[in-house]
């Protein structure tokens, strides 16, 4: 089936209706120029997201991955627990790093809240190269409650999956 043909997006922009008021016509001329950029912005997006969920299967995971959280060593598959989907976000605090990433701490300030929520759908891991006593220490530090934080002390994932580079 074909897809629909789209409206023009410069064309989508000129039918615009919404106006600052005492605007000038340079200001609208540039708004509306805007306005048909974002649009095949978020056009581009949407072909890219199609892309992405028309990705065949990546490559079969090999290898035994290994991590140490709060209840002791887990594996890869464990940290799926009972979902199909494992979101797992790297963060810096490598064994070399005095602390944590500053953006990194920005990031996960804000999950801490929302992890419960994310789990009624997929799985998620919070996984750095610091041995597990270190990161259990920062869980304490910054307050995280609900945070699933793991260790790859080894390092096999990060550099399979992450950073060649010790992070």
């Amino acid at each position: 089936m074909d897809k629909p043909s789209l409206t023009p997006a410069a064309e989508l922009a000129r039918a615009n209706t919404a106006h600052v008021p005492n605007e000038s016509a340079d200001y609208r001329r540039a708004r509306n120029a805007l306005l048909a950029e974002e649009i095949d912005l978020r056009r581009q997006i949407a072909r890219v997201a199609e892309m992405r969920r028309a990705l065949p299967p990546g490559g079969e995971v090999t290898k035994r991955y290994s991590f140490e959280g709060e209840q002791g060593a887990v594996s890869l598959t464990d940290l799926f627990a009972d979902k199909q989907t494992l979101v797992v976000y790297n963060f810096m605090f490598g064994p070399q790093r005095e602390r944590i990433c500053p953006m990194c701490t920005s990031f996960m300030n804000v999950w801490d809240d929302k992890i419960p929520a994310v789990r009624e759908r997929v799985a998620i891991a919070f996984v750095a190269r610091s041995p597990f006593p270190r990161i259990a220490a920062l869980k304490t530090e910054r307050g995280w409650t609900r945070m699933p934080l793991y260790s790859d002390a080894s390092g096999d994932y990060t550099r399979d999956y992450v950073s060649k580079e010790d992070a």
